[in-house]
């Protein structure tokens, strides 16, 4: 019986192969689980769309916040460059005459030397140096004085129009971080839904085309009622969408009312589309009164209202940040511009984090 030989290791060559081998299959298999990845869940997606979209709203306040501040910067800005240039005016006026002084006395004797010094670059030091030598007449330090308060003044506004235009800088480079971040919070929102599944983004599109019809239809019902009662001195129809009020409270309504089914436009404060803050604002402004144009200055515009003592018109707010206002309209309801995607409606206040009610003068 011959002896049995042992097996011979693999060579260094099939080694290679089997390694080879081995790791391709490895990667087929992480593959295989990397695609594996399930279909998101259609509430969960939601969920988190809709955090997005209430993150995305807080920053849009402040957005709103920047946008009114840039707004109120260079208005000053311009109204301080518009005093420097009559301000410098006002200086060449002053030094022009000095100059005559000067031209007069070098066609006599010569430019006297107290006119050489009115005619230094800086007036204070003449008026200085022109006193302790007792070089001036009286109607030249008049003439030097209205320089020197001249020079002072125009000092002052090239200073703080320095300072306002570089607040200005430093606001604008804070809204487009600030739009950068809204921007950054609706797309991952927008990613998140192209995940879904063609059934459940079709389930969104449903929910979203019926709200809109919804909202739709309550405008043009609203606009129905309001049409019935410029034509009729009977009472108002009590079916409306829109509880009826008088006077400053019913232009307020009537404007929102008006505004229904538009969509929200984050910025923008009509007349096609409104943010939150943008829809309450311009109400007011139909009515004759300014408020604040975010939602956070807003609950600072007037006296707090209990919930309880609510009427058509007030201001109510959500959030304990305040990123959220709407307009009371009775019977525990609103209109407010609720978010990106949406449009302006009618929805109970029930619905979202109730903070407080103002009530501006």
């Amino acid at each position: 019986m011959g002896k049995r030989r042992k097996p011979s290791p693999p060579s260094r060559a099939r080694m290679a192969v089997l390694t080879t081998a081995m790791a391709a299959g490895g990667a087929v298999l992480a593959s295989g689980t990397a695609h594996a990845e399930p279909t998101p869940n259609l509430a969960t997606v939601k969920e988190q769309v809709d955090q997005l979209n209430e993150d995305a709203e807080q920053a849009i306040e402040k957005y709103n916040g920047f946008q009114a501040r840039q707004q109120k910067l260079q208005g000053e800005a311009n109204q301080i460059q518009e005093k420097v240039v009559r301000g410098q005016e006002a200086m060449n006026e002053l030094r022009t005459r000095l100059g005559a002084v000067a031209a007069d006395q070098y066609r006599t004797n010569g430019i006297d030397p107290s006119v050489q010094l009115m005619l230094d670059s800086d007036p204070a030091a003449y008026l200085e140096r022109a006193s302790v030598q007792n070089q001036v007449s009286d109607s030249q330090a008049s003439l030097l004085k209205q320089a020197q308060d001249e020079q002072r003044k125009l000092d002052q506004d090239r200073a703080e129009a320095t300072a306002t235009l570089a607040a200005l800088d430093s606001v604008g480079t804070q809204l487009a971080e600030q739009k950068k971040d809204i921007q950054t919070k609706l797309s991952q929102a927008q990613e998140m839904l192209n995940k879904l599944s063609a059934e459940d983004r079709a389930k969104i599109n449903a929910q979203q085309n019926a709200e809109k019809a919804k909202a739709e239809a309550q405008q043009a019902a609203a606009a129905a009622a309001k049409d019935r009662a410029s034509r009729s001195s009977d009472r108002p129809d009590m079916n409306a969408p829109v509880p009826s009020a008088s006077g400053r409270a019913g232009a307020i309504i009537a404007f929102a009312q008006a505004q229904l089914g538009k969509p929200y436009g984050w910025g923008k404060s009509g007349p096609a589309s409104f943010d939150c803050s943008g829809l309450t604002s311009q109400a007011y402004r139909a009515a004759g009164v300014t408020i604040s144009r975010t939602s956070e200055e807003q609950w600072k515009d007037g006296p707090h209202v209990d919930r309880a003592n609510l009427q058509p018109g007030d201001l109510v707010f959500f959030y304990d940040d305040l990123h959220h206002v709407g307009l009371y309209i009775g019977d525990g309801k609103m209109i407010h511009a609720p978010r990106t995607g949406k449009n302006i409606e009618v929805l109970p206040i029930s619905v979202m984090p109730y903070k407080g009610a103002v009530r501006p003068a």
